[in-house]
């Protein structure tokens, strides 16, 4: 298959924004020369992912993950370098011709992952087939229209139908046996159980089919509504699938795929309490929703919401089991992030969301969710009055007292003076008793406070340290003078001809790092077709991480002096005499190696020379080191 040209790949690159690409995944916002967001690739309680908009690059100064925009769709997507050039070039409206498109089009990720994946994506349109087009589905369809679904919504959310067995057995499992796909695969799926004798089964029979998509908009888990019930079965209402290789319910978000993108719009995303919710949310207009799996929280799940938006919207069940709902959920981002705005959108009690836009209707359900929002500290207020008799002189005081603790919490005086001007009224209470009972309580709950969330913190940044090690194989390291030295050369030789021709001249000169000399060599060979220097377009030709994230640091590298002859040999001084000896050596023999290929018997003489005195003073050491 015939390679994509370079010319091509470069067109494409420069045809976008990687600002606008990086957008779409992480919530970026100006700092300085670069845009900070939430590093996608580890834990990120501080900002540390930069987006050079200049020079069209990105780097972490967290975990030291770098690249261009093709570098960013490979490394969080999983794509292959033609996929991404390929997604890339869609974006742009670039046709690519077939002769390479195709080497990205047919591509077929064989990997366990990418199996998994496709058989999902394959099950999702079987049963939505089955919904949409057969008698078999015809109750499954009647349930969703009665239930205010459109035929759009259904299609939008590739709604399905799992029925019962019928006489030729399981339709799941007749379908994978007819397209001959592995028993182990299907074994590792969650979309079979399996008796004592391994036989296989369908796991879900007779529900209406939710596919749980991932952030790239593949099905990867289901969840399964029991259409009627059977008898005295106890069947539960809700079936999701289990854990497996692609699914991980704490780290999955509902309908994130579609959302992060209105997001970009709306500045928030919306969290809802069920699936439901977030669909017919999606027939009213509210396209930024999501749900979790289950009502609790995860931290995981926190930090997927905070890389994408700065603002969170929560809507839960307007009952009971909603209210605690919400507490919870507030106090997990407290805990976990902090920065981000938060607003509680409280319903009516004892309805839900799906409830409110089948009686009320889609317009009054947006108009509702834009003009019924209340910040954390209002719903607590009103959170802590749920079961108590406040006619009662007891209760009455106990509220005021966990009222004011939770006002005491507020760092800003006028917001503080404003919740307490309002429990006051509300109460018919003097405004000055109840600050100095306020007075007295706030140092000791700013304290409390104060301490708990150090503590989170402690916890996060312990936490984030071993991930990064654990995820990424490498942590934040110290750039030694060598380094420096070889990143200043670099500097020096992208951005002045006469550097270029002065280092090519000096042929027996290397670089004592072998990423450092391969990029050497990249940037010589790069120059042979352009006359300006792009970082991205170099980040194509490097062969793995750290030569990215050699080019991310030599961009950004800031340099003081003027470039001159003086500079250009202190940098070569310091590679050559702060280099370790046996570096010194594996460079001047592979010099070597490479002018006796070359025939040139002078440069073979000189470094011949200069390799002996190497070696003696090599022996020098480790006869001193014996004495």
């Amino acid at each position: 298959m015939a390679r994509i040209p370079n010319e091509l790949i470069d067109q494409i690159r420069d045809s976008v924004n990687i600002v606008d690409v990086i957008s779409q995944d992480v919530q970026l916002k100006k700092q300085g020369k670069n845009l900070m967001g939430h590093c996608p690739f580890h834990r990120d309680d501080t900002p540390s992912f930069a987006v050079n908009e200049q020079k069209q690059f990105f780097y972490c100064f967290s975990c030291h993950r770098s690249g261009n925009v093709f570098g960013f769709l490979q490394q969080l997507h999983n794509l292959s370098f033609p996929e991404a050039v390929q997604k890339v070039a869609e974006m742009s409206n670039i046709s690519i011709p077939s002769q390479y498109s195709s080497q990205s089009q047919t591509k077929v990720d064989t990997s366990p992952r990418g199996q998994l994946v496709q058989l999902h994506d394959q099950v999702a349109k079987l049963y939505h087939h089955i919904l949409v087009n057969t008698e078999a589905g015809r109750p499954a369809m009647q349930y969703l229209l009665h239930r205010g679904m459109s035929r759009a919504l259904i299609d939008q959310f590739n709604l399905g139908f799992a029925p019962e067995n019928n006489a030729d057995g399981e339709i799941l499992l007749q379908y994978t046996q007819n397209q001959d796909i592995d028993y182990q695969l299907l074994r590792k799926s969650g979309l079979f159980t399996e008796d004592r004798n391994g036989d296989l089964h369908d796991r879900f029979h007779g529900r209406v089919m939710y596919p749980i998509m991932n952030e790239n908009g593949h099905v990867v888990a289901f969840s399964g509504r029991i259409l009627a019930p059977k008898g005295n079965d106890n069947e539960p209402k809700y079936m999701n699938s289990p854990e497996t290789e692609i699914f991980n319910k704490s780290r999955t978000l509902f309908n994130l795929n579609v959302a992060k993108k209105a997001a970009r719009q709306t500045e928030s995303l919306t969290l809802f309490e069920g699936f439901m919710d977030v669909i017919s949310a999606y027939g009213a207009g509210v396209e930024n929703g999501i749900a979790s799996m289950g009502t609790n929280l995860t931290e995981d799940q926190i930090r997927t919401i905070q890389r994408i938006t700065t603002h969170v919207n929560i809507c839960y069940d307007g009952d009971d089991p909603g209210q605690n709902a919400i507490y919870r959920a507030i106090q997990m981002f407290e805990n976990n992030a902090p920065r981000l705005s938060l607003q509680i959108i409280q319903l009516p009690a004892g309805i839900d969301p799906d409830e409110y836009v089948q009686k009320y209707g889609g317009i009054k359900f947006k108009d509702y969710l834009q003009n019924s929002q209340e910040n954390p500290v209002e719903f607590h207020l009103r959170y802590l009055q749920r079961g108590l008799n406040l006619k009662n002189q007891d209760e009455l005081l106990g509220y005021l007292n966990a009222a004011l603790r939770v006002i005491g919490q507020v760092s800003e005086p006028v917001a503080r003076d404003l919740y307490l001007q309002k429990l006051a009224d509300e109460f018919s209470l003097d405004k000055e008793s109840l600050k100095r009972q306020l007075d007295e309580i706030i140092p000791h709950v700013q304290r409390t406070s104060a301490t708990s969330k150090r503590k989170s913190v402690q916890q996060r940044v312990t936490s984030n340290s071993s991930s990064a090690i654990y995820d990424q194989g490498q942590t934040a390291t110290v750039v030694s003078k060598l380094e420096r030295a070889e990143q200043r050369l670099l500097k020096y030789y992208i951005n002045d001809e006469g550097v270029r021709l002065s280092l090519q001249n000096n042929k027996s000169f290397k670089f004592v790092d072998g990423d450092y000399q391969e990029l050497y060599t990249k940037i010589q060979e790069y120059f042979v077709d352009h006359q300006e220097f792009s970082t991205a377009a170099l980040m194509d030709r490097a062969t793995n991480q750290n030569q990215q994230r050699i080019l991310t640091q030599v961009a950004e590298l800031s340099l003081d002096d003027n470039i001159n002859d003086d500079a250009v040999n202190d940098c070569i001084r310091v590679i050559i005499n702060d280099a370790p000896l046996e570096q010194q050596i594996k460079a001047k023999k592979a010099a070597l190696n490479e002018a006796a290929m070359m025939n040139d018997q002078e440069l073979t003489t000189k470094l011949a020379s200069e390799l002996v005195t190497l070696y003696q003073h090599q022996q020098k050491i480790k006869t001193e080191e014996l004495n």
